[in-house]
């Protein structure tokens, strides 16, 4: 299995502690070699790197861990592979354009047998289940909204969408267009919010503390969204099994997953 990691924040902030941390797990304290990669958002420009190298040996890695990687949203993965051959194009977080707007997606877990029909427009370079799955999510959105909705209208028609897919297998996802953070677990995943007053922070898998409010102003906050929690002097919040969240500003939006959204493209054919 994959592991993931993703940032959403209030302002623009340096992601080089998480980045650090994750990136042992990429064949030094776990399992997960068969490449790596990470997209930080820049206003509406995207930074997007990938390297079927293990996280932990990769030179480029090792630059990043150097670079100041400020974003308001970031999306990184390591893989361990289970459909795909170990290849650039297999490698996570994919990218695709939907109304002028990068979207970014990861994911971890198996989707079994998922051959979705896709139209022309969103079709997968590589050969793995979950950029299938990101295509074929892309494509129904796309479908029920004519022109980009609001951020709470895009998680009604995710949680329309996501259970068509976790049918086929394990569908633990991050997913951003910049503007938000949307993040769904099958089986795993864990967040936390950074917020003042900030405190100490210590890496579960590099030795490594940070004083946060030495780094952060009262306005700063951030949300952090791994696979399994990274630090061992903070409390994470496990997400329940088929939960979506999305995340805004550093902190989770508030979003009723039985409201009827208003009506989409889809439904206006439809009538």
């Amino acid at each position: 299995m994959c592991q993931l990691l993703g940032l959403n924040c209030a302002t623009p902030t340096d992601a080089t502690f998480s980045f650090t941390g994750f990136c042992q797990r990429g064949g030094s304290t776990d399992e997960h070699a068969d490449g790596w990669g990470i997209a930080f958002f820049e206003g509406r420009g995207l930074r997007h790197f990938v390297d079927p190298q293990s996280a932990a040996a990769s030179p480029m890695a090792n630059f990043l861990k150097s670079y100041p990687l400020k974003s308001k949203n970031i999306v990184a993965h390591v893989r361990k592979a289970t459909v795909g051959a170990i290849c650039l194009e297999n490698t996570h977080p994919f990218v695709r354009e939907l109304w002028g707007r990068n979207w970014v997606f990861a994911h971890n877990g198996d989707l079994k047998n998922y051959h979705p029909k896709l139209h022309s427009h969103f079709q997968p370079v590589g050969s793995t289940d979950s950029e299938r799955a990101f295509c074929w999510l892309l494509q129904e959105l796309s479908k029920s909204h004519a022109c980009a909705p609001s951020v709470v209208e895009l998680t009604h028609t995710l949680h329309e969408l996501v259970p068509q897919i976790r049918t086929f297998g394990t569908f633990n996802f991050l997913l951003s267009n910049g503007e938000a953070l949307w993040a769904h677990c099958s089986t795993k995943l864990h967040y936390l919010i950074r917020q003042h007053p900030f405190a100490t922070a210590t890496l579960k898998d590099k030795d490594w503390t940070v004083n946060f409010a030495e780094l952060n102003q009262p306005g700063d906050r951030a949300a952090v969204i791994v696979t399994l929690p990274l630090t061992n002097d903070e409390a994470w919040t496990a997400f329940a099994p088929n939960e979506l969240k999305v995340f805004v500003d550093g902190a989770p939006l508030p979003v009723d997953p039985h409201h009827q959204p208003c009506i989409s493209l889809r439904a206006s054919l439809k009538a």
